[in-house]
């Protein structure tokens, strides 16, 4: 065993020369100079590791919470220098410490401008292995570095689950954002390690997710059946993505082990009711595999999204085939068939040419361990060629949940990578990656949203942009599309040799469309939602009247 260990020490020297030889380092390593610190650390094996980037004290620099499974979470703060601080001690987070967190996303649930966390959960940290044990953890931002639990106030105490990913989207379009939670078991008393084809027989052991509606954000309602949902399956947690371009939210599940039990679920919003139709079998997307998460991007700009599905072995590269809503699978066809286990995947115009690529995070199962080089896919024409160890990003730890986002404003996009403790001996170090995008680019926009009547921070809604007669289309993230994990909610264009972008055009959630014409390139953009005259005066007139009538009806209480 050492013998053969030491084989692949040398063979992973050798790969990491070639690559310094081979081509030109396209991302930098900046783990520690940034003052990243991060390992996720496994309960019994496989599961977790999640990232959400938010900004935490509205300051325009984008921040981190990753969630560390039996280790303490790590909140970071952006220093604005490349650099990164941990203020987690202090920042009313710590009853994490007292749970196995996997995942988390964030979204302004209050409605108070600040981005709040949401935070799932596997399991407590005292000595009991039952599965469930554990409640999720939501925590409102007081908008100073610090956050409130304010899990038993919203309604979530009595949720015991064991659950995955979590994503924010406002499904009935009220501005308030509502989340869904997937949820592997119901009932587990083995080890997770051993988790395996042979396990998954027993149907008591499959969950029902969670469909939460914001109550104008003052608590949380579980509508699962109101909503018609009746399924149950290993799931890895869900998207909420507007596939059928009609400016409402359907909701995307991917589950584990859907050869044995649930496939992957494709749910169609049927707002202005409250009802969401399963298109699965007729859309072909009900995959019958072992998905861990999707990446979502329109790759070809034909107006639709497509779906990058990860998945053990081989991936799924789901292609909107037109109008009609079928999808096929197109990974042969654009080159990206390499078989690996994959979790996290983010598309982005890294190279900023005016196409997305995608980056996929590989690592073994964990306590298999084997190491695994991450993928990254250049998007060449409308096919890819994979050059992971060309650019510096063919790290062989165990990855799970990565995103992008940008470290210093510079508008490309950067990439941060979790990654798990190995439980066996591992040749090569696997910690967390903080990897700083040093191409040498085109030029780019970024845009950020702020909703009036919409989510507040634009969760669903869809930015184009137009250059050249040339439309690039981006859908703003609301969680787990890069397992359990959450991206930048700011969107970024690659406009290659482009000086001026033709127009921007926002279709906010619910369908209302605002353009903003001639556009300098190479600027942060903040589009703030227009409100009709005749309605505009609903914003300041009904909380006024709330407040009047909560001060008389204090009053009558008082006499």
């Amino acid at each position: 065993m050492k013998s053969e260990g030491y084989k692949l020490l040398v063979w992973l020297v050798l790969v990491c020369l070639i690559t310094q030889v081979d081509g030109q380092t396209a991302f930098t390593d900046v783990t520690e100079s940034a003052g990243i610190r991060h390992q996720y650390l496994v309960f019994e094996g496989l599961f977790g590791g999640g990232i959400c980037v938010i900004d935490l004290d509205n300051d325009g620099l984008e921040d981190l919470y990753l969630t560390s499974g039996m280790r303490s979470d790590q909140l970071y703060h952006n220093s604005g220098d490349g650099s990164f601080s941990n203020i987690f001690d202090g920042s009313g987070l710590e009853v994490t410490d007292d749970y196995i967190t996997h995942g988390v996303a964030g979204a302004d649930v209050n409605r108070d401008g600040y981005v709040d966390l949401f935070v799932t959960t596997i399991n407590t940290m005292d000595t009991s292995k039952i599965i469930p044990r554990a409640k999720n953890l939501l925590f409102l931002n007081n908008g100073d570095l610090t956050f409130t639990d304010v899990t038993s106030k919203y309604g979530l105490d009595e949720l015991y689950s064991f659950s995955t990913g979590a994503a924010f989207g406002d499904i009935d379009i009220d501005g308030y954002p509502d989340l869904f939670v997937g949820n592997y078991f119901l009932e587990y008393e083995g080890k997770l390690s051993a988790v395996n084809d042979a396990t998954v027989v027993g149907a008591n052991q499959i969950s029902e997710d969670y469909l939460l509606l914001n109550r104008r954000g003052r608590y949380f309602d579980d509508v699962y059946e109101e909503y018609g949902l009746s399924h149950r399956g290993y799931g890895f947690g869900g998207i909420f993505t507007d596939f059928d371009n009609d400016a409402d939210l359907d909701l995307y599940i991917y589950n584990d082990f859907g050869f044995k039990r649930t496939p992957n679920i494709l749910l169609e919003n049927q707002y202005p009711r409250d009802e969401f139709s399963d298109i699965s079998e007729t859309s072909e997307m009900d995959l019958q595999i072992n998905a861990m998460a999707a990446a979502v991007g329109d790759y070809n700009a034909d107006g639709y999204l497509d779906y990058f599905v990860t998945n053990i072995w081989f991936n799924w590269f789901m292609v909107r085939q037109g109008p009609q809503v079928h999808y096929r699978d197109q990974l042969k066809d654009l080159g990206m068939n390499f078989r690996q286990i994959s979790w996290g995947a983010n598309f982005a115009d890294f190279d900023q040419d005016g196409d997305l690529d995608l980056f996929v995070a590989n690592g073994d199962l964990n306590p298999n361990c084997t190491p695994m080089a991450n993928f990254y896919f250049e998007n060449e024409g409308g096919t890819f060629r994979e050059i992971a160890s060309q650019v510096g990003l063919n790290d062989y730890g165990m990855g799970r949940g990565s995103v992008i986002f940008d470290i210093e404003n510079d508008g490309d996009m950067d990439l941060l990578v979790v990654c798990q403790k190995p439980v066996k001996d591992y040749p090569v170090e696997s910690v967390t990656r903080l990897y700083r995008n040093d191409s040498a680019g085109g030029n780019w926009l970024q845009v950020s949203l702020q909703g009036l009547e919409a989510e507040s921070h634009g969760l669903g809604c869809r930015v184009e942009a137009w250059t050249q007669g040339k439309k690039m289309m981006r859908e703003i993230d609301g969680g787990s599309s890069s397992h359990s994990s959450q991206n930048s909610t700011i969107a970024h264009f690659g406009l290659g040799t482009s000086t001026m972008i033709d127009s921007v055009v926002v279709i906010w959630t619910g369908g209302k469309s605002q353009t903003i014409q001639d556009i300098p390139v190479n600027q942060r953009l903040l589009i703030t939602e227009e409100i009709e005259e005749n309605r505009a005066w609903l914003l300041f007139v009904i909380p006024g009247f709330l407040i009047l009538a909560g001060l008389y009806g204090l009053y009558r209480w008082l006499s």
